[in-house]
């Protein structure tokens, strides 16, 4: 399985310029995926630098351990999820780093593996976990979780405006029988929508599917804590890039940078800061970076994504 584990660097370029791999040290690719960000980086490292991946996925591992094997020790994967950072890295003996990534994305891996569930555009049994030991699966999420509950996640998630009626249609559907498969979800969805909303370019499942996928996987749970953790285990001079997918990821990566970089608490009036705070980083990229014409023609996954960095001060 390990060798099909495909992996398309989402702005690779970007990133190699931002991370500056060449200036050496220790690395950290937070969500390892297939190895593509991170063999680029260590084909830039000086030889006595060396990067640490990290990735929830056990296949992720595995095929990274394969890819990467020709970088010898300069090389170690982990298993585990980037929200406890601080501690794998602990247990590796690292304590800090010189540059860190983080590619929130589902990897195309994992979308384009049918028996992991994660597509509403092919018949699988209803999962979307991203550590196939995780004990929540979007089949709990879709015919265990109340009509509140799946609303809630629903809209907060999916920001789907018809969350409500997606939830009771989801509701009456599994009193009949369960809803056990991607297929069937995604017809249950597309019935709740009014037909006038249907004929979107993009499925109308995929803001629902989004949502329980988040929801499964705990994607924001965490995220601003494990986003200053990064922030923490950066030397001085030291750089974070992140890649995010939606706006609800961009949103929580724009103000923990914007904090790092003004943190004081004092009001506006106050003539002088009091408040002690002091700004650890400064944001690199006043904008996000996008893919550019020629990358999202030849990637339509990367159309949708940002890139923000900040450097430690």
């Amino acid at each position: 399985m390990s060798a099909e584990f495909q992996h398309i660097p989402v702005l690779l370029d970007e990133v190699l310029n931002l991370l500056a791999p060449e200036r050496g040290g220790t690395f950290i690719d937070g969500t390892l995926g297939g190895g593509g960000h991170a063999e680029a980086v260590l084909n830039r490292l000086p030889k006595d630098g060396r990067l640490i991946g990290i990735d929830r996925d056990w296949e992720a591992v595995r095929a990274a351990e394969s890819r990467l094997s020709v970088f010898g020790d300069r090389f170690r994967a982990l298993h585990g999820n980037f929200f406890e950072m601080k501690a794998l890295l602990s247990s590796a003996g690292v304590s800090e780093a010189n540059g860190i990534l983080l590619d929130l994305g589902v990897s195309s891996h994992q979308l384009d593996t049918p028996e992991r569930g994660f597509s509403y555009k092919t018949e699988a049994p209803l999962d979307m976990r991203m550590d196939k030991g995780a004990p929540l699966s979007a089949y709990d999420v879709v015919n265990v979780y109340s009509e509140t509950e799946l609303a809630r996640v629903i809209w907060e998630y999916g920001e789907e405006r018809f969350s409500r009626r997606i939830a009771g249609r989801i509701v009456r559907e599994r009193e009949k029988k369960p809803v056990e498969t991607t297929t069937e979800l995604a017809a249950i969805v597309k019935e709740a929508i009014p037909a006038k909303y249907r004929r979107e370019p993009q499925h109308p499942a995929r803001r629902t599917f989004q949502a329980l996928r988040i929801e499964v996987n705990g994607e924001l749970k965490g995220l601003d804590r494990a986003v200053e953790d990064a922030c923490d285990l950066l030397q001085k001079g030291g750089r974070l890039c992140i890649i995010t997918f939606h706006s609800l990821e961009d949103r929580i990566v724009k103000q923990a940078f914007r904090r790092f970089e003004n943190p004081c608490t004092c009001p506006p009036s106050a003539p002088v800061c009091i408040c002690g705070k002091v700004p650890k980083a400064k944001v690199l990229t006043k904008k996000p970076l996008i893919a550019t014409q020629r990358e999202a023609e030849e990637n339509p996954r990367s159309t949708s994504a940002k890139l923000r960095c900040i450097e430690k001060i």
